[in-house]
């Protein structure tokens, strides 16, 4: 089987010793390019079959022997095309790969007289590389099937809301476009005016519709599904979270797992072992045993032909695809559930895991605040202290003013602002519906209404991890109480952990009682708080020292060096910062906690299948090998056994991708 899909010669950037036996995808073909090999390959195969099948009649019926040797050539030639083309490519470069094995022995068997079993080895062996090629087509499939069509075009608006087509390349952040219904997103943006619901299936893999109003983001890459909306652009389309997401994708293609690059150096020693031990018992077998060099003899086999069976069976084929085969199918599944693989290493290594270190601001809590309660005192307005506020914050971007806004457009009527004011830090004011209001810290709320004592009505003190905005108009003061809010997976996730046996630890800068209060609400018994970028990384490499395999969860700039040290980094969320992004093995796409799950039994499953795979093609190599230096096997039965091998491993590893998400409690 071809270690490369008959692509070896795109190989260039790699080293010469591991070139045979290499399985990366660094230029792999696009998707239209697999589309049409995998079918190419199979009329080869079927051809081959034909015209064997032909040759074997034609005998069987007394045809003549020029018919017969028409058929065998014909049926020769189309099992060996593709192998011939890239023997050919890699003699230029001087190497030889399964391809140029392959080609020997069934030319060797054919100036033997045994036609059959050599036109059976290329049949199996041009089928065997089409079913490779649909696998990676399916894979590749799976992948594309993601991403909608993204838009060239988008409708910018300009001062006067003119709309104008312009190139998406053009469009820059700050740029305001109209996205109209069915429409997809050109850009990331977030929602100026109107409301509508996306399908953003091909970013989390969850299929209901989202709900968008003003304020919320909207990636690039997703579909508008009924209402006209006014988008201020965050990102150009080169830096959107699509093409992220893709170029994450494409990375992870070319980044082999720890196994696989074990596999790739021994590739190229096992050949040359492969080469001479069957020189040698070509050797034995014909001047120690005494077979015939070359010419079967009624009583057996000659010393060529068992070389030539031996040959086959030590062909490490189905060994080189048991990793690479897996390692492409998981990265695909990940892909359609959300969870993007930056390479077969994090896949590995997330098998391995028995202990999680989460950040707790947007890993365990969403990193937004979210309104908790309303206060009035006195008594009984908290809709119109929460009316005034949510028009006062309307223009605002800054996470309390999306927090407020958000929860009073949900649950009250907002009112108009004149004289608006900020003053930057302290607060805001303006005149909402004729009444003057001031919003912000308690002292600029004092200072602004004149009303001593803004507190007084407070009954208690706040939690730790809450904070508070104050609002002071004519006769009425306000409160309101605003939190981070937990992530509502993240009780689940923790609680499936430990009842696997995973260790779990909050790592987070804020104060320890902050990370007391959340960690109470979820359950999670190890916290360590009040810690530096640099003090988070130093307690992830003390979890490794004492033996642990940690996984680091993380979305910011501050988690990059915890990243780093960890043994597998996960970021949450494409969206996440970049440098933190460039640390990560696994990105959870959606934000959402329980995908470490999914991704983690993608990462069990994936190497229970790469351990089926080596158990079957080294058993298979083993006991053949034995079984052809032993007592010999007729070359037919040791190419069903080195195809079927190959065949099997293949098939085995597009299993990832038909499993289905697991359904869990909470879900």
């Amino acid at each position: 089987m071809s270690t490369a899909s008959g692509h070896t010669h795109h190989h260039a950037d790699e080293d010469e010793s591991s070139r045979a036996f290499s399985h990366s995808h660094a230029h792999a073909p696009s998707h239209t390019h697999v589309h049409a090999e995998w079918r190419t390959l199979a009329v080869l195969g079927g051809s081959c079959a034909f015209f064997g099948l032909a040759g074997w009649l034609a005998t069987a019926l007394g045809a003549p022997a020029w018919l017969v040797w028409v058929c065998h050539i014909v049926a020769m030639f189309c099992g060996a095309w593709n192998a011939l083309k890239d023997s050919i490519e890699n003699l230029r470069r001087r190497t030889v790969d399964i391809h140029f094995l392959m080609l020997a022995v069934a030319v060797g068997a054919a100036s033997i007289g045994a036609w059959g079993e050599g036109i059976l080895l290329l049949f199996l062996f041009s089928s065997s590389e089409a079913i490779e090629a649909f696998v990676t087509h399916r894979t590749r499939r799976a992948i594309d099937s993601l991403f909608k069509e993204q838009p060239q075009t988008a409708l910018a608006l300009d001062a006067e809301g003119n709309g104008t087509v312009v190139p998406v390349d053009s469009v820059r952040a700050g740029h305001l476009l109209l996205v109209r219904p069915g429409d997809v997103f050109p850009v990331d943006g977030v929602v100026q005016e109107g409301e509508s619901e996306t399908d953003e299936s091909s970013f989390s893999g969850e299929a209901l519709p989202v709900f968008k109003k003003m304020g919320d983001e909207v990636l690039g890459g997703t579909a508008n599904l009924w209402g006209v909306l006014k988008i201020r652009v965050l990102r150009g389309a080169g830096e959107s979270m699509l093409q992220r997401i893709i170029h994450l994708i494409q990375d992870a293609q070319k980044h082999k797992a720890p196994t696989q690059s074990f596999i790739d150096r021994f590739g190229s020693r096992y050949t040359l072992f492969a080469l001479g031990m069957t020189l040698a018992m070509f050797f034995v077998w014909w001047l120690v045993v005494g077979l015939p060099p070359f010419v079967n003899t009624p009583e057996g086999t000659s010393a060529f032909y068992r070389a030539m069976t031996l040959l086959v069976v030590s062909s490490p084929c189905a060994l080189v695809l048991s990793i690479p085969s897996a390692i492409m199918a998981a990265i695909a599944c990940g892909a359609r559930r959300g969870i993007l693989f930056k390479g077969g290493g994090g896949i590995e290594k997330l098998a391995s895991v028995d202990c999680v270190a989460m950040d707790k601001t947007g890993t365990l809590t969403t990193g937004e605040l979210s309104v908790e309660r309303v206060d009035s005192f006195p008594p009984g307005r908290a809709q119109a202290v929460l009316g005034m506020a949510a028009a006062l914050e309307a223009n605002a971007t800054h996470p309390v003013a999306r927090a407020i806004t958000a929860h009073g457009q949900c649950q009250v009527a907002v009112g108009s602002v004149t004289a608006f004011k900020e003053t930057h830090g302290r607060g805001v004011e303006g005149v909402v519906d004729g009444v003057y209001c001031a919003l912000g810290r308690r002292e600029f709320v004092e200072g602004k209404t004149g009303l001593a004592g803004v507190q007084a009505g407070a009954q208690g003190a706040l939690a730790e991890e809450h904070s508070e905005v104050w609002l002071g108009s004519e006769g009425l003061v306000g409160r309101i109480v605003l939190c981070d809010k937990i992530r509502d997976e993240s009780a689940v996730t923790l609680a499936e952990l430990e009842r696997v046996g995973v260790r779990t630890v909050m790592l987070t800068g804020d104060r320890l009682p902050a990370a007391q209060g959340v960690g109470a609400r979820l359950g999670i018994r190890e916290i360590m708080a009040d810690l530096s970028p640099a003090e988070k990384a130093e307690r992830v490499r003390e979890l490794a020292s004492r033996g642990h395999r940690v996984a680091m969860l993380g979305d910011g700039v501050n988690d990059a060096p915890s990243l780093a040290a960890a043994h597998v980094a996960v970021g949450m969320g494409a969206r996440g910062a970049g440098v933190s992004l460039e640390q990560c093995d696994v990105v959870l796409v959606n934000d959402r906690l329980d995908l470490f799950l999914d991704a983690r039994e993608l990462g069990l499953r994936t190497r229970s299948v790469i351990r089926q795979n080596l158990a079957i093609s080294l058993g298979t190599i083993f006991v053949m090998v034995s079984a052809g230096i032993g007592i010999g096997v007729p070359l037919s039965l040791g190419v069903l056994a080195h195809e079927g091998s190959t065949v099997f491993v293949c098939l085995n590893s597009l299993r990832l991708l038909l499993r289905r998400r697991a359904a869990r409690c909470g879900q």
